[in-house]
């Protein structure tokens, strides 16, 4: 069972009184049921958390399902103990105080010290050599020391003769038991450390005593069932002792609060979740009906995943194979065609069959003894692959040898076609030269990618320069556009044609203009007057400068603003460039094919940019379908629900590549309806002109020439 923070965890029991058609929560891995939706939504995040321990392995850092599957592969790599050493390596465990290392020491050195049947050692013979033995059978006697009838074994392991020797001419070279192997099993055997305590029923097993020993009664006690050391649990108490009373009052205080708010708001759901977890909400907006895909294939179902994996493989890697690319309509045919070989057929298999021969691989170091011509033709390529069928040696396919000997290969069945070439494709990725070129399409994209970063760095820093500029130059204006204040803060009196008057005999100049601060009434209200007309005039004036100005600024600013969105289409024209060349080249250096996502259901869908489908492959990867029109993608993406995790990841994966599969599967219908015209063509004809089977467009894959075959 994982632990939960380096401490035992109990899973929660089924309610008692369920009814047997009651609607419930069952957690998949643990098989605990709840009635509580919000309750089992908090126990399935408790077990996606990374705080579990695998309590065999030791290793953390993990989920539940994690922790669970780690221990399942531990536990088989326990060594097995003979029965007639479990009980001294029990009884040393139980109530140890030392550290896992250091038990784990004890415990080789004590099971070294005994000998069992079926443990091979090394034992002195007479000459006084030490030879490898096996232990048949244990002399026991009374009188005399404890001997051992063994059996003498040479380099193959093999029975050369028996003979009966004592304890001290046996000597172990290694020890049976590493500290390592011994670890898990300590780990297997307890229920907790310091001290290691056993499980109860391994210990009434083996009739080993639940009482501690009597040299650790002052610092072992047994409280509840549970085992507990006394100095720690009293250091842990010293310790902990001034945080009681905080946590009491707070856990009243809490308990207070929370008979306050009895009607509290459920805390939101935070998404997206499992998608087996969402349930529908008012708010949800209107899903369209997932459509159905498409099961209209040549081959049969079971054959589907081989022939889109074998003619992915060979469209990815036609350089290094020599091979023309094909559609994969043409190679479904041709694989579904039977009688006379056909040419893509042939051109296909002598590719892979040249680059294994060139590898000089192991499936073809036999073949070099045999009389083969050095070059694969149209007439000997089945000669070879006899000879690779025979060495990989399949049941399955070694079957049809004597078939494809005759000349019989396009008799055989599209099923048996494809395994043949995925046991080639295989074998081709093992060799060197797909490894190189696998290693340097690594590389290559490492430098696109690093590339890629760069330039994103400098277009950030240049972002943060001129946000910086901007943000100068804003206040750079505020600065200049506050200078008419007076600079200890009392603005002076303004005249109507904005110029101030002066205070405390000051003389305030415009125009040649002087105006007196003493105080003669008369002569200040005629100047004010006669101010005032001079200004209405120079007011009126204004306006009308005002408005031709403005239509030269708004010119002057358009003009600007064109210039800046040019600038900016541009760069953003460049942006879109640069972008669309990494994905360009990255795409050029293709590793493997991943599927875009899984939906609800973990079905996956996979998408080949060479084909433009869109395929669907069930779970269990039993069936297979596909969609073919920008109808049917629309009503799959209007399915998917963001709020699950599997299809949010989906969507926007199909987002991402919406634009491109649109794109392909309308060059798809049209060279469908191409082809379908064609065909009507072909059948409106008279009989007397018949039309030659190559002409017809379905025949098309019987016309394929390898351009990048080599000579």
């Amino acid at each position: 069972m994982p632990l939960l923070k380096k401490k035992p965890f109990t899973l929660l029991e089924p309610p008692k009184d369920l009814e047997p058609n009651e609607l419930v929560y069952q957690v998949r891995f643990t098989k605990e049921i709840f009635r509580d939706y919000e309750v089992y939504l908090n126990r399935i995040n408790l077990y996606r958390q990374r705080f579990w321990t695998c309590k065999v392995s030791g290793k953390g850092n993990l989920t539940y399902e994690e922790a669970l599957v780690s221990e399942k592969h531990a536990a088989e790599k326990v060594p097995e103990i003979p029965k007639e050493l479990m009980t001294p390596a029990l009884r040393t465990i139980h109530f140890s105080m030392l550290s896992l290392k250091d038990l784990a020491d004890t415990i080789a050195a004590k099971l070294q010290e005994h000998l069992f049947v079926g443990a091979e050692l090394h034992g002195k013979r007479k000459k006084g050599d030490l030879c490898p033995c096996k232990i048949l059978k244990v002399l026991e006697d009374s009188t005399v020391k404890t001997k051992y009838e063994v059996a003498w074994l040479d380099r193959n392991k093999k029975v050369t003769e028996t003979a009966v020797v004592n304890r001290d001419d046996l000597i172990w070279k290694k020890s049976p038991f590493s500290r390592n192997s011994l670890k898990p099993f300590i780990r297997k055997s307890t229920r907790q450390s310091f001290p290691w305590v056993l499980h109860d029923k391994l210990a009434e097993k083996y009739r080993i005593s639940m009482d501690p020993p009597q040299d650790l009664k002052g610092i072992v006690f047994i409280q509840d069932g549970a085992v507990y050391n006394k100095r720690k649990k009293d250091a842990m108490e010293v310790k902990d002792s001034g945080k009681l009373k905080k946590k009491k009052v707070e856990a009243e205080e809490a308990e207070a609060t929370k008979k306050e708010d009895n009607h509290q708001k459920e805390e939101p759901i935070k998404y997206p979740i499992d998608d087996l977890l969402v349930q529908p909400e008012t708010d949800d907006p209107v899903f369209t009906v997932r459509p159905l895909p498409s099961r209209d294939f040549n081959v049969p179902m079971d054959g589907v995943g081989d022939l889109l994996m074998v003619w992915d493989f060979l469209s990815s890697f036609s350089k290094l194979l020599h091979l023309w690319p094909f559609s994969l309509e043409d190679f479904e045919n041709a694989i579904c065609r039977k009688g006379s070989n056909v040419n893509l057929i042939v051109e296909t298999h002598s590719s892979l069959i040249r680059l294994l021969k060139s590898e000089k691989d192991e499936c073809f170091s036999a073949v070099q003894k045999r009389t083969r011509a050095l070059k694969i033709t149209l007439t000997n390529w089945t000669d070879y692959l006899c000879d690779f069928l025979e060495i990989i040696n399949i049941g399955d396919l070694s079957t049809h040898i004597t078939t494809i000997k005759r000349g019989h290969y396009g008799l055989l069945d599209a099923q048996v076609k494809l395994g043949i070439l995925r046991e080639l494709v295989n074998q081709v990725l093992e060799t060197d030269i797909a490894r190189e070129k696998l290693a340097g399409y690594v590389e290559e994209r490492q430098v696109l990618l690093s590339m890629k970063r760069g330039e994103a760095l400098e277009e950030g820093r240049k972002k943060r320069e001129e946000k910086e500029w901007l943000k100068a130059k804003s206040v750079d204006n505020g600065a200049t556009n506050g200078h008419g204040v007076d600079s200890t803060g009392n603005n002076q009196p303004v005249l109507s044609n904005g110029n101030h008057i002066g205070q405390n005999g000051q003389i305030a100049k415009n125009k040649g203009e002087a105006f007196s601060t003493r105080p003669n009434h008369a002569s200040n209200s005629r100047h004010l007057e006669i101010e005032s007309k001079k200004t209405g005039k120079k007011k009126n004036m204004g306006v009308e400068s005002q408005a031709e100005k403005g239509i030269d600024l708004t010119k002057k600013e358009a003009s600007l603003l064109l210039r800046d969105e040019k600038i900016a289409a541009s760069t953003w024209s460049i942006k879109e460039r640069r972008r669309a060349y990494f994905e360009r080249e990255l795409e050029k250096r293709i590793l493997h094919t991943n599927p875009l996502g899984k939906d609800r259901d973990y079905n996956r869908y996979w998408w080949f940019k060479r084909d433009g489908r869109v395929f669907v492959e069930s779970s269990d990867s039993k069936l297979w379908g596909c969609y073919c029109c920008k109808e049917e993608i629309d009503a799959l993406m209007g399915s998917l629900n963001p709020k699950g995790e599997r299809e949010r990841a989906l969507q926007k994966q199909v987002e991402k590549f919406y634009s491109r599969i649109c794109l392909e599967l309308q060059k798809r219908s049209k060279d469908l309806a191409t082809k379908i015209a064609l065909e009507e063509a072909v059948h409106r004809r008279s009989t007397r002109v018949r039309a030659l089977p190559r002409e017809n467009p379905a025949n098309a894959f019987l016309n394929y020439v390898n351009r990048w075959k080599e000579d």
